[in-house]
């Protein structure tokens, strides 16, 4: 009989290995170091707002600082309101990532200022007038000192918060009910994301968004996977996905996903230079800040037999 060569071995040792740790992988409920899903870039479209996106899977809401804007599906804006905060009870300038469930717009609202916020107020907008609804009070003994995105958790029934200022308040999600409004907890982040922008239920996990590539050093933003467990204050944190396949660097804002199609979507904005969350100016070869979205196919990485 004749020897395998060492190579041979080691290369057959190796691909027994790799099917072991698929395998295991695959067969976990939840995997703590490996994405869930493969990302396809499908199509980009240009949006006059600039710092979140949901969608009902009929239509695509955006919001810029101060705007709330409706699309169809093919990018063709629908409706616009110029003066989203008309009927608010607390002064507010500053509009993050929002979230659409039973027809009705779920924004995250504050004062914002030069890399500080204070009035956070979660406001619910109607889908189809984008006008204002009712506002749910905001518990100050949460420690949330500002407010970056909003996202509605239909399996826990419960509404999540985020924080782009960093320290204390950035370490964590912060958890209301969705029925009563009424602040439940805060789950502490391992590892904590800087700068988070954007967030998502989708599924069971919570995605997030995070600006931390610094844009003169051409560094790309990421995309992050929590898992909450209702019985634990703290959730491990995942990276999922880079975005080093966007036109340009820049400052990554919302993220939401199609109920409907499964895809995800994630609005950036690139063209104007941002000091503590304030855009000043623009980079080179740029007139005009340019938002987009980028839509994304999803597959998961262990599919079901």
């Amino acid at each position: 009989m004749k020897t395998k060569p060492l190579s041979l071995i080691i290369a057959l040792a190796f691909c027994s290995f790799s099917a072991v740790a698929s395998a295991n992988q695959c067969d976990s409920p939840y995997n703590q170091t490996a994405p869930k899903y493969s990302y396809q870039l499908k199509k980009t479209f240009e949006v006059d707002g600039r710092q979140g996106i949901t969608t009902d899977g009929k239509f695509y809401y955006v919001s810029g600082s101060a705007t709330l804007s409706k699309y169809d599906l093919q990018g063709n804006l629908l409706v616009s309101n110029k003066t989203p905060f008309e009927g608010y009870k607390i002064p507010a300038n500053h509009i993050g990532d929002i979230d659409v469930y039973n027809n009705e717009i779920y924004v995250s609202s504050e004062w914002f200022m030069d890399g500080v916020g204070k009035d956070i107020q979660i406001a619910v907008h109607d889908a189809d007038t984008l006008k204002l609804k009712r506002t749910f009070p905001f518990n100050p003994d949460s420690g949330q000192q500002e407010v970056s995105a909003i996202t509605v958790d239909k399996v826990n029934n419960s509404i999540w918060m985020a924080s782009w200022v960093g320290e204390e308040s950035g370490r964590y999600l912060y958890e209301y009910d969705l029925e009563t409004g009424k602040y439940k907890r805060k789950v502490h982040l391992q590892p904590v994301p800087q700068w988070i922008q954007g967030i998502v239920a989708y599924q069971g996990d919570i995605y997030l968004t995070a600006d931390d590539g610094t844009a003169d050093d051409k560094e790309a933003d990421n995309l992050y996977r929590v898992k909450i467990d209702n019985n634990k204050t703290n959730a491990p944190v995942v990276l999922e996905r880079s975005f080093d396949d966007f036109k340009d660097y820049g400052e990554i804002e919302g993220v939401a996903v199609n109920p409907k199609t499964h895809e995800l979507l994630v609005h950036s904005n690139r063209g104007k230079q941002i000091v503590l969350g304030m855009p000043k100016g623009f980079y080179q070869g740029y007139d005009r800040e340019i938002s987009e979205v980028y839509v994304y196919g999803m597959e998961p990485v262990c599919k079901k037999k």
